[in-house]
C-alpha cells in the first residue's frame, strides 16, 4: 500500500511588535548619505516588522546580537507555533514533530529545545534544526517534515521557518551592508504537517503535497554568504547585484522538471507560491517564467508590508492566498524559494 500524501494542515505566522516605514529607519539611525538611501527607498517595500535596537546598531556586539536572535525566536516562534495548532483546533500536546529552520543566528541547543520548553510540548517529540541554508530553507524542510508525516500517518509534525534578519544586520556605511539593511525583515511562519485534517480543518479544501525539485547552481555558491566581518567581530550577509538576473536565468529549469514528473504544464498550475526575495528577484521570476502580476500579488504584497522575511516569506505569502478563500479542490499550486548555494526549491501541492 503506498503512503498517504502529507498534507498542509494549517498556518501560523508573527512578527515583532514595532513596525517600521523605510523613512522612519533611516530617520532613527540617521542615515545621510543619499545613495545609501536610495537603496531603502526604492526597494519597493513600505513597512518592515524589526526588533531594532534602542541606540547606535552599529553598537550592537555579536552576543548581543545572537541574544537577540534567541529571544526573538521564542517570542515570534512561540506566537507562530500557537496560531498554527489554535487554527487546527490543536494544542501543543498534538505535535509529534518539530523541524525549526534559521539562518539569522546560531544556537546549541537549538530553537526547537527552546520553544519545547518555552510551549510545553511533550517531552518525547521528536525534533530537528536545520540552520544556514538562508531563504530557500523552508522547502528544504518541507521535504523531510512532509516525509516524516507521510512515514507516521496520523501524526501531526510542525515546521517553524524563525528569522531574526535584525540580528544579522552589520552597519559599516558600505553599499553591501546597506543592500542587506534596506531589504530584510524579522518574522516566523508554522506550519502544521499531517496525513489526516483533524475535525476543525475537515470541511475545508487542503494542499496535498506531491512533489519537489532543485536546482543547485554551484558556479554561483557565493552569489548569497554569510561572512565573518572581522573588523566589525561580526557576521555579515552579502548579495552579489546579479543574482536576480542568476535566479531568472534559471528559474524555469526546476519548475518544468517539477511539473514534468506529474505530466502537466505551466497552464496547470493556478497558484504560485513565491518567496518574496526583492523586487528585481520577483520581476526575474515572473518575466522568466512568464507569470502575471496576479500570479505574483501575494508575493509583491509580504514584500511590501514585511520586506524579505528569508526562509519563512513563502508560508506569509501562503497564508494569504488561503484567508483569499480562492483555492478549490483539484488546484494546483507551485511553491518556490530562492537562497544560497546558489538554489532554486521548488514544491508541487494540489487542493
Amino acid at each position: 500500500m503506498p503512503a498517504p500524501d502529507a498534507v498542509l494542515l494549517s498556518v501560523g505566522t508573527a512578527n515583532p511588535p514595532d513596525r517600521y516605514t523605510q523613512r522612519d529607519l533611516l530617520d532613527r539611525f540617521a542615515v545621510v548619505d543619499e545613495k545609501t538611501a536610495a537603496v531603502f527607498t526604492n526597494s519597493h517595500i513600505d513597512h518592515r516588522n524589526l526588533y531594532a535596537p534602542a541606540g547606535e546598531p552599529s553598537a550592537e556586539s555579536q552576543q548581543e546580537l545572537l541574544d537577540k536572535h534567541l529571544q526573538g525566536a521564542l517570542d515570534m516562534g512561540g506566537r507562530a507555533v500557537t496560531e498554527c495548532l489554535r487554527a487546527a483546533g490543536l494544542g501543543p500536546a498534538d505535535v509529534d514533530y518539530l523541524c525549526c529552520v534559521t539562518t539569522t543566528g546560531f544556537l546549541c541547543p537549538g530553537v526547537s529545545a527552546h520553544l519545547i520548553r518555552e510551549l510545553g510540548l511533550r517531552e518525547d517529540v521528536s525534533r530537528a534544526d536545520i540552520v544556514g541554508m538562508g531563504c530557500n530553507a523552508g522547502l528544504n524542510a518541507l521535504n523531510p517534515v512532509t516525509a516524516w508525516a507521510a512515514a507516521n500517518p496520523g501524526r501531526y509534525a510542525v515546521l517553524l521557518c524563525v528569522e531574526v534578519c535584525s540580528a544579522a544586520y552589520v552597519w559599516d556605511g558600505s553599499m553591501r551592508t546597506a543592500v542587506v539593511n534596506a531589504l530584510f525583515g524579522d518574522g516566523a511562519a508554522a506550519v502544521l504537517v499531517g496525513t489526516r485534517a483533524p475535525g476543525a480543518l475537515r470541511d475545508r479544501p487542503l494542499p496535498h503535497v506531491l512533489g519537489f525539485s532543485s536546482q543547485v547552481l554551484t558556479d554561483d555558491l557565493g552569489a548569497m554568504r554569510f561572512d565573518w566581518d572581522a573588523a566589525q567581530s561580526k557576521y555579515s550577509f552579502y548579495l552579489d547585484p546579479l543574482i536576480p538576473y542568476v535566479i531568472g536565468a534559471n528559474a524555469a529549469k526546476p519548475v518544468l522538471r517539477l511539473l514534468e514528473a506529474r505530466g502537466l504544464g505551466m497552464a496547470d498550475i493556478d497558484h504560485w507560491v513565491v518567496h518574496s526575495g526583492g523586487k528585481k528577484v520577483i520581476d526575474g521570476i515572473k518575466y522568466n517564467l512568464d507569470l502575471t502580476d496576479h500570479d505574483l500579488r501575494h508575493t509583491r504584497s509580504v514584500l511590501r508590508d514585511h520586506g524579505n522575511l528569508s526562509s519563512g516569506s513563502f508560508l506569509f505569502s501562503y497564508r494569504r492566498l488561503l484567508a483569499e478563500g480562492t483555492a478549490k479542490t483539484g488546484d494546483y499550486g507551485v511553491m518556490m524559494t530562492m537562497g544560497p548555494g546558489t538554489t532554486i526549491e521548488t514544491a508541487l501541492v494540489r487542493w
